[in-house]
């Protein structure tokens, strides 16, 4: 293997900001080698060919949606998961602690550096993977339940000029407001926080940047979360170890009560029979076999990262829920190799940030509190121009301890800056390419708003300006050029994209979730409506 070299990732532990990782580049390029550390002796993994009707690989919004849809239409569906479950309830100790992450907080391939130092820890199939490339690094989580494991939750909608501006045409906003944008409501419950959450002590970071954003004239409105906030409520009574209420949620929410993919999309598709959900699958390489269906090599992991046994599985339909990053290395990995003729040339074309700025905000005359609740509350949508549209919103700090009177910003917006992604056969991997000056713009007038909020009295530190990331990428495969609205590869009977991939760059200054599963809930009816007893 060709020497990669060491770059590290500076991320903010799922919008801390203050928590740094850092991972080693050369390890999370490279491929699981099955004869590796740990894995079986050369010859002696098992290997097995199974047949399936219809694949998923990935099992966040996109492939959750798909699996209960496909099923609900009597499709027997297969999801492939390279990461494992990670089961919650009252008082578990699932998730690691963002204050003191361990093994559990990264995936096996890398080799992490926590809080600006090396920590040597197991091998081990966590939560959180980087992908490292020119100017941007991109970070998504592994798990059944995919992003929804660790993303904070903020469900927006974007306004019909917004969605008119940045997505297109052909599909009808009035339709997206009608049926898809609830209907992903209903399913992940969302709810606002309750006022006599926000009243209590844990919560003073968020009543303080509700009081900066109103003092600043700026628009102020509470977030719908996919939160149950009784089980915040229940922490503060005493009854259960706090999660919600300390802030220690970026790394997943150990009492349960936040309707991740898990707990809703997935757990209704396999309770009708016949979606089988299999973890610790992760999906190497995909071809088209002379027959027309499609085959992918799957290697069968254990959570230290050891290959157990290896698959070739077949079908006629497959669908790619991989994230971003995910679904583009496979399309384009297959591009370059010769594995898929005819692949759109656009593939890995059209990949964006959403434009993602977290800032970590310093004020000696506030006070937020050593302890502050989460995971978010309140957010300023500035969307009054469609081609300068941004959010500001405040989230919590972990629990590290002393009281630093810091609390965080997270900002996104629009932008038409994008990025490609490549593949790199010396890697082996899709690796971003991203242009040095991307985002500048959105990003002037992100850190404009964040400025004016926390007022002359505070320190605003960009942690990007360390490390340029991402936690919420968009596009590689997006609709208009690698596939249509409904997201079937352009030329490839039985490929489609259902993922963030799909996603033309940018979610129109929303957190991504919420659009991507409206996308994909609109796709699968035309899908199953279309599709389903001829393709599939």
């Amino acid at each position: 293997m060709p020497h990669i070299s060491r770059r590290g990732f500076l991320g903010s532990v799922a919008a801390a900001g203050i928590a740094a990782l850092a991972a080693d580049a050369s390890a999370a390029a490279r491929p699981a080698d099955p004869a590796g550390p740990g894995s079986a002796a050369p010859g002696r993994i098992p290997h097995e060919v199974q047949d399936h009707r219809c694949i998923v690989v990935g099992s966040g919004f996109g492939g959750g949606v798909a699996s209960l849809r496909l099923a609900t239409a009597g499709v027997p569906v297969v999801v492939l998961e390279r990461g494992r479950r990670w089961p919650t309830g009252p008082d578990a100790r699932t998730f690691p602690s963002a204050s003191a992450p361990d093994e559990r907080a990264l995936w096996f391939r890398s080799a992490p550096e926590i809080f600006g130092r090396r920590v040597d820890l197991p091998r081990y199939t966590g939560l959180l993977d980087a992908s490292v490339g020119e100017n941007m690094t991109s970070v998504c989580a592994t798990g059944v339940g995919g992003g929804s494991l660790i993303y904070q939750g903020m469900a927006l909608q974007p306004t019909e000029e917004l969605f008119r501006t940045w997505f297109p045409g052909a599909i009808d906003w009035r339709e997206m407001d009608r049926e898809y944008y609830p209907r992903v409501s209903r399913v992940l419950r969302l709810a606002e926080a309750p006022d006599e959450l926000i009243e209590s002590r844990p919560y003073a970071a968020s009543r303080v940047f509700a009081d900066r954003v109103r003092a600043a004239g700026l628009p102020l409105r509470k977030i719908p979360m996919p939160i149950d906030w009784d089980y915040a409520l229940a922490e503060l009574r005493g009854e259960m170890r706090p999660s919600y209420t300390n802030g220690d949620g970026s790394f997943g929410v150990n009492n349960g009560g936040k309707h991740s993919v898990d707990v809703t999309y997935l757990a209704q598709a396999e309770a009708t029979g016949l979606v089988e959900v299999r973890p610790l699958h992760d999906v190497r390489a995909m071809r088209r076999s002379p027959d027309g269906r499609w085959e992918l090599d799957v290697e069968e992991l254990d959570t230290a990262g050891n290959v157990v046994r290896t698959l070739t599985m077949r079908a006629p339909a497959l669908m790619l829920a991989a994230g971003s990053v995910g679904t583009a290395t496979l399309l384009t990995r297959a591009a370059a190799t010769g594995a898929v003729s005819d692949l759109p040339e656009s593939v890995g074309d059209g990949w964006g940030t959403n434009a993602d700025r977290i800032y970590a905000w310093t004020d000696p005359t506030a006070d937020f509190g050593a302890v502050q609740g989460g995971p978010v509350v309140y957010g300023s949508l500035n969307w009054s121009d469609p081609t300068t549209a941004h959010t500001v919103i405040q989230a919590s700090t972990p629990p590290f301890g002393p009281d630093l009177h810091t609390t965080m910003l997270v900002g996104y917006g629009v932008s038409a800056d994008r990025g490609r992604i490549v593949y790199d056969p010396a890697q082996d991997r899709g690796v971003i390419r991203w242009p040095a000056a991307g985002d500048s713009g959105i990003r002037r007038h992100i850190e404009r708003t964040a400025r004016t909020i926390v007022g002359p009295s505070s320190h605003l530190t960009d942690t990007n300006a360390f490390v340029n990331s991402t936690w919420h990428p968009l596009g590689g495969a997006p609709m208009g050029r690698v596939c249509d609205i409904d997201g079937r590869v352009l030329g490839q009977r039985g490929l489609y994209v259902v993922d963030g991939a799909l996603i033309p760059g940018t979610t129109a200054a929303c957190n991504p979730s919420l659009t991507i599963a409206a996308i994909a809930e609109r796709a699968l009816d035309r899908i199953v409506r279309h599709d389903v007893g001829g393709v599939i």
